[in-house]
């Protein structure tokens, strides 16, 4: 394929920009359908009058449907994206930001979608549905999941359908709620993603962060004991990253401690660890559900984050080498291969 390829971009490399304009046009209505000509335009930077023609185009050859609601996709054009995926990824050089990627974290596995989340919103969705495939792909009955909070995991689960062998897959949060909007937490992103999966849920309703001594008495409560006993024995943990003084200040985190995240210089955070460059904790802030050593053993560890604005966080939350999977956008993937720390 990859010969293929280098001989388009030499001979026709006007219908490679066309093929490649037309299957994100497609891309961008599978996400946001039903969705108007106007909002199309003006989320893929294009001109009106070039949608307008583009979707005439379309409609003619049965892969979008116009309605009063706005542009839907036919089945012909969910297949055809579907199909067209792999190749899509050889001609924009995803495939080569994966290898490169999983070859300098050492990972299991890397997967990268087209754009950056810090442009475009519409890309973390497009992460999330990555993240579910990938789920479906390792789906064995009778698994527990665990999952964290933040607008990533949210789009993970807003993206959530039913798939052989989920149905009796236990769901669960992986710490307890930040003090942040509802939708975000870990708590509903858990029922949202047990709920489109067919599955169960279990739920653990403390806050997060925590003081030591209120710690110690929470995780003896049978309630809460039982529910963590379940999430540290979990299959598979899906989680974010976070930039470390962006969750700092999501976390009201006190002065005193501030002072500390920023003279020590962190920038990623995850699980209520902060990480230098380097990928040292430099700062942790006590927290009820998964610690970093839970993370050891024969577990899947999914780590989904993206934005070029993230490729610091990134960076040093895999220097340790927690999780095994990484799904990003190519704007932290770029970001992260110009790293020369890496």
């Amino acid at each position: 394929m990859k010969e293929w390829i280098e001989l388009q971009k030499k001979l026709y490399p006007d219908v490679l920009e066309i093929i490649q304009n037309r299957y994100r046009l497609l891309h961008y209505v599978s996400l946001m359908e039903p969705i108007g000509r106007r909002t199309l335009a003006d989320n893929l930077n294009l001109k009106e009058r070039s949608i307008r023609s583009e979707v005439t185009f379309l409609q003619n050859g049965g892969m979008v449907e116009v309605t009063t609601r706005g542009l839907l996709l036919t089945g012909e054009g969910r297949s055809l994206l579907e199909n067209m995926a792999p190749y899509m990824r050889e001609v924009s050089g995803v495939r080569v930001l994966e290898d490169r990627l999983r070859e300098k974290l050492k990972l299991k596995s890397v997967i990268v979608v087209p754009g950056d989340s810090d442009e475009s919103e519409w890309v973390k969705e497009e992460m999330g549905k990555a993240c579910v495939t990938y789920l479906q792909s390792i789906s064995r009955p009778g698994q527990t999941l665990a999952v964290t909070g933040g607008t990533t995991m949210a789009s993970v689960a807003s993206r959530m359908t039913p798939s052989a062998g989920m149905e009796d897959w236990l769901f669960v949060p992986a710490r307890g709620g930040l003090g942040e909007r509802v939708e975000h937490q870990a708590n509903t992103i858990c029922v949202e993603m047990a709920k489109k999966a067919m599955g169960n849920y279990r739920l653990l309703y403390v806050p997060d962060p925590i003081s030591e001594e209120s710690y110690q008495n929470i995780i003896e409560e049978p309630s809460v004991k039982d529910v963590l006993g379940i999430i540290r024995s979990s299959d598979i943990v899906i989680h974010g990253l976070g930039d470390a003084l962006t969750m700092a200040n999501r976390r009201k985190t006190p002065d005193d401690q501030l002072a500390v995240i920023k003279e020590r210089q962190a920038v990623g955070e995850a699980f209520g660890y902060y990480f230098s460059q380097s990928g040292e904790v430099v700062h942790k802030v006590r927290t009820v559900g998964l610690q970093l050593e839970d993370l050891e053993g024969d577990r899947e560890v999914i780590a989904v984050a993206g934005g070029s604005s993230k490729a610091d966080a990134i960076s040093s939350y895999f220097q340790p080498g927690k999780s095994s999977v990484l799904i990003t956008d190519e704007g932290a993937a770029k970001e992260l291969i110009r790293d020369a720390s890496l």
